[in-house]
């Protein structure tokens, strides 16, 4: 078959699906897929709206039925889907009951191989049962940790001969190797429902399926370990904290100056008031990019000043953070070295080399060890744990996308409250 860009509407508030539906089927979609975000929020209704919005269009359910197939593909097929999706991890019973529904009621299974542990083996088990199509899905969660569904995609298409979808993080960059790895159907979220123009963003992608050409992008990718650094760079301290469920930040830590930036990994400094010896040797032990993390219990004398930022600057650190005070503020904001303080104040103290280097510390509340992400602006300074970073820093981008497409559409005339129904969603 031709390749098919199939859009999934991860919403939970059908008029943004809808509205983001209008907007990409014109920018060159072929498949509507009612999520299963926007089934759980709005029932099927949302399956019922799209089949009176796009009546010509294939409509995708994606039920992830796990039990009860029967009356979940009738409820699908009648509501207007012309393909219900099953869960490979589903038992043989019940994927062989949707198939069997879906020929009595005239809809097409997609079997979704997500989560399924040797997805190659089930997908012939499935094929077998009667299977229309087969999902290779890599999920939201896994793609947080820098994971891709190409390789399991290319080994699945190589072992059935029902088309086979791929869902997964998809983009202008990556739609062209799906076509070659032997996608049929390539499954776009975030890409799409998540840009500024959903328009363009289809029409980009669809132009990168036709062409085999990969498209560049800035967003819509998840990184690796190794670009960290990149992401965070990209992203705010507001962004992170939402990640972290609110949380990470360095608390009663303020920047020097407006239009701040930072972004490091901790080299821990735990000092006794005043005695500024170990921050300063900690500039020795810092690597290029590095951050100093000062505990100097939250008071005065200060530890930091113009010559130990010069000092930094030589070895091309990334900033100091100081639960403590630091001095020749002036001279430091005039050299834009990135500085977050609790306290200013112009009396230093003595160094007599009391404290350490590299060992956890507490720094606003929050405990930080040497090699953990900091991200600072003008709001204050969140702690990324390195043990979490890969996955946390991708969350902070996935918050950035979404907060780009709602302020896109309050741009469009509308109000925050209104584009996320605030109201319908507050706790009952």
């Amino acid at each position: 078959m031709k390749p098919v860009l199939q859009l999934a509407l991860d919403f939970v508030d059908l008029k943004r699906a809808l509205k983001n539906a209008e907007a990409a089927v014109s920018g060159g979609v072929d498949w509507l897929e009612a999520g299963t975000p926007l089934i759980k929020s709005e029932g099927l209704e949302a399956v019922r709206q799209l089949r009176k919005h796009f009546p010509h269009a294939t409509i995708v359910a994606d039920m992830k039925i796990m039990d009860a197939g029967r009356i979940e593909v009738e409820t699908a097929a009648k509501a207007g889907a012309n393909i219900v999706d099953v869960l490979g991890a589903a038992s043989d019973a019940t994927v062989r009951e949707c198939i069997q529904a879906g020929k009595n009621y005239g809809a097409k299974i997609v079997v979704d191989l997500i989560a399924v542990k040797d997805p190659v083996s089930r997908a012939r088990e499935v094929e077998a049962f009667g299977a229309d199509y087969i999902t290779v899905h890599c999920s939201i969660d896994e793609q947080m940790e820098a994971k891709d569904p190409f390789e399991t995609l290319r080994r699945v298409c190589e072992s059935v001969s029902v088309p086979v979808g791929v869902a997964g993080g998809i983009n202008s960059e990556t739609a062209p190797r799906a076509i070659e790895a032997g996608a049929s159907i390539v499954i776009v979220g975030g890409a799409i429902t998540k840009a500024v123009n959903p328009r363009q963003a289809a029409s980009t992608i669809k132009k990168a399926m036709e062409e085999g050409v990969a498209i560049p992008t800035r967003l819509f990718k998840r990184g690796s370990e190794a670009q960290i650094r990149e992401i965070l760079q990209q992203i705010s301290a507001a962004n992170l904290s939402d990640a972290l469920h609110r949380g990470g930040v360095l608390q009663g830590l303020r920047p020097l100056f407006t239009g701040i930036k930072l972004v490091g990994q901790a080299v821990t400094v735990r000092t006794y008031p005043g005695d500024w010896a170990k921050p300063v040797e900690a500039i020795d032990t810092a690597e290029e990019g590095d951050v100093i993390v000062i505990d100097a219990g939250g008071v005065g004398p200060a530890v930091w000043g113009e010559l130990a930022t010069h000092s930094a600057m030589q070895k091309n650190l990334a900033g100091v953070l100081i639960d403590g005070a630091i001095r020749d503020t002036y001279d430091i904001s005039q050299m834009r070295f990135a500085a977050f303080a609790r306290l200013i104040m112009p009396n230093a103290g003595e160094p007599k080399g009391f404290g350490e280097i590299g060992v956890p510390v507490i720094v606003g509340n929050q405990k930080v060890e040497t090699g953990d992400w900091i991200l600072g602006d003008d709001d204050g300074v969140v702690v990324l744990p390195v043990s979490i970073a890969t996955e946390y820093a991708n969350r902070g981008m996935d918050v950035l996308e979404r907060e780009n497409r709602i302020r896109e559409e309050i741009k469009e005339g509308s109000t925050l409250s209104k584009v996320t129904e605030l109201f319908r969603w507050e706790k009952q």
